[in-house]
């Protein structure tokens, strides 16, 4: 079992578009979008991925996850049996001290909306904050990508 312990924050400013070593371009529906599970479709660049994602601990920072690579087809052919709400965004990896920061940038119904997440071996570890980091929102639903699928970001008062 793989559990996966991130932290998500809120993004001030695109300077870390500068600071980027990569990006690539992400489209990701749900097959089950469930609060005790998640079972997401997602192709990234020219690359699918299938996804299992368990229930959020208590504090929102880790959950179970497994994931599996899948043809482009397989992905596309999954797409179209999602639910409703494909999030589009494009993501950028940032090496910032020991960790790597993936932010992504999202588009459509959820234009506007910049988060940024690092992924750490603890709960408690020590992590050094780029100056674009502004509120965590950790264990915030609305941030989780399931729920931006059902309630996009433009779409909140």
């Amino acid at each position: 079992m793989n559990v996966e312990i991130e932290r998500k924050f809120l993004v001030t400013s695109d300077n870390f578009k500068k600071e980027a070593d990569k990006n690539y371009k992400i489209k990701q529906g749900f097959l089950n979008s469930h609060e005790a599970r998640t079972v997401r479709v997602r192709l990234k660049n020219d690359k699918g991925y299938l996804t299992v994602k368990g229930k959020s601990s208590d504090d929102g920072l880790a959950r179970f996850e497994w994931e599996t690579e899948i043809t482009k087809q397989e992905a596309e052919q999954l797409l179209a049996l999602c639910e409703d709400g494909i999030i589009d965004k494009i993501r950028y990896e940032v090496n910032f001290g020991n960790h790597t920061f993936e932010i992504d940038e999202f588009f459509g119904e959820n234009d506007g909306l910049v988060i940024a997440e690092v992924e750490l071996q603890s709960k408690n570890e020590d992590f050094n904050k780029p100056d674009w980091l502004a509120k965590e929102v950790t264990g915030d639903i609305r941030y989780y990508n399931s729920q931006l699928s059902k309630q996009p970001y433009n779409t909140w008062e």
